[in-house]
């Protein structure tokens, strides 16, 4: 039984803290939460990896299409709503969709996998990931909507499997491949937020292509995955079972935080651009500072969890980040163009920090990997489902407003209850769950 008390390094128990300590240190260097920590046969495997280099290259290609598909929409988002006469609403709706779906179909993951095996699973979501692309490019407003929704789902669910067979077959390598994993997710959204405009440019000014373009990373990736789709790595039995996460407040703050500061991010991906180009800007330059924004990411998300657990709690360096990220937010918003480099890369700094933090939490609020991957699932699927409705409300604010001025409000307000959040999460405490073998 796990019970919500102080972390063991503030106990009196000498030998049980330092190893309760190291083990802890050890697991924070693998932020990767395994969504099938559960699954006893899973975890007894031993892959036999015939060839390494091809997995990883897969890995990486398949992590780098894990982005694109919402960050692409940004910068091209004024002219696909003109040019298909999307209100403010709509246009918030269709950057909504996708967050939603990442959060309704996070939990799908775990069982699908435990019925086809992962790496299957993930050559067949690429696939559809790349019929999304394709619906949204060329069916018109219909398509556009579905293939936003197919597109999302899919990488909810490739977004939930692949740390875990990152965890299982380079074990040892964890740390290292938490940078690789987090390059990856930067720079596939860097690519597609700076690039997206310029393609479209080039094919003839068409919104379409440069959208539909992107299908081709996620072609390339299943080529190069269709490997590892032979591999068997055991009957995926669930071997054990958490109980009490959803009557835990501290997992709900866990949770918050993550869906709050998600929330921002998806705001950013979604509507940085078109706020930009509101105040001057063409949309090849504010495609190109969301892209340098997301590359500053980087640096703060492989530091922050590192500073976090310096001291006895992270409640501390929850404050810094979220007020880095508002910072970066109001300058974009508010301060002369002059200095806009300046805020977006205050702006990167902050949602690296805040979103590794996140996962820094999920690991070192939870005993062990069984609570860790459970308390992942309920973070990823509620906190999800909570940030897509930051990207709507903005859209639904501009219908109203006209203009982007009170979208301040929305920065503060959901700003604000993170760092609310973010101060119970990052408490030195662990939830209460019972966490027993079937």
């Amino acid at each position: 039984m796990n019970l919500e008390t102080e972390n063991p390094m503030s106990t009196p128990q000498a030998t049980q803290s330092s190893m309760t300590q190291a083990k802890r240190t050890a697991e924070l260097q693998e932020l990767l939460i395994d969504a099938e920590a559960d699954d006893e046969d899973v975890q007894q495997s031993h892959p036999v990896l015939r060839r390494p280099w091809l997995l990883l290259l897969g890995l990486i290609l398949v992590a780098l299409n894990l982005r694109p598909a919402l960050s692409s929409m940004a910068p091209l988002l004024s002219e696909v709503s003109k040019s298909l006469g999307l209100s403010a609403a709509q246009a918030g709706l269709l950057t909504t969709l996708p967050v939603l779906c990442l959060g309704l179909f996070a939990p799908l993951a775990p069982i699908l996998a435990r019925r086809f095996g992962a790496e299957r699973v993930v050559l067949g979501i690429l696939l559809t990931l790349a019929c999304g692309i394709i619906l949204r490019s060329s069916f018109g407003e219909t398509g556009l909507f579905a293939g936003s929704i197919l597109a999302g789902a899919s990488i909810g669910v490739i977004g939930v499997l692949l740390p875990g067979i990152v965890k299982r077959d380079f074990a040892k390598h964890a740390g290292t491949m938490t940078g690789v994993y987090t390059m990856a997710l930067c720079l596939g959204a860097a690519m597609a937020a700076g690039a997206t405009v310029p393609l479209s440019q080039h094919f003839e000014g068409s919104w379409a292509m440069g959208l539909g373009f992107w299908i081709l990373p996620a072609l390339v990736a299943a080529v190069f995955w269709l490997p590892q789709v032979g591999h068997k790595h055991g009957a995926h039995l669930v071997a054990y079972r958490v109980r009490g996460l959803l009557r835990d407040p501290l997992a709900w703050q866990v949770t918050l935080y993550m869906g709050l500061q998600s929330s921002l991010a998806y705001i950013v991906f979604g509507w940085l651009p078109s706020i930009l180009i509101g105040r001057g800007l063409t949309p090849t330059q504010a495609g190109l500072v969301l892209s340098g924004s997301v590359i500053v990411q980087l640096a703060s998300s492989l530091a922050a969890p590192w500073l976090a657990t310096r001291g006895k709690d992270q409640r501390l360096a929850i404050v810094v980040v979220m007020a880095l990220v508002m910072a970066g937010l109001f300058g974009c918003l508010y301060a002369p163009l002059e200095g806009l480099w300046g805020w977006a890369i205050l702006l990167g700094l902050g949602q690296g920090g805040s979103f590794s933090l996140a996962l820094t939490l999920i690991v070192l609020r939870s005993r062990d990997a069984h609570v860790a991957a459970n308390l992942s699932g309920m973070a990823q699927g509620i906190g999800y489902t909570l940030a897509s409705m930051g990207p709507f409300a903005v859209g639904l604010v501009h219908d109203l407003t006209g203009g982007w001025t009170a979208l301040g409000w929305i920065f503060g307000g959901v700003g604000i209850a993170a760092i609310l959040a973010g101060l119970g999460a990052g408490r030195s405490l662990y939830v209460h769950v019972v966490s027993e073998k079937v």
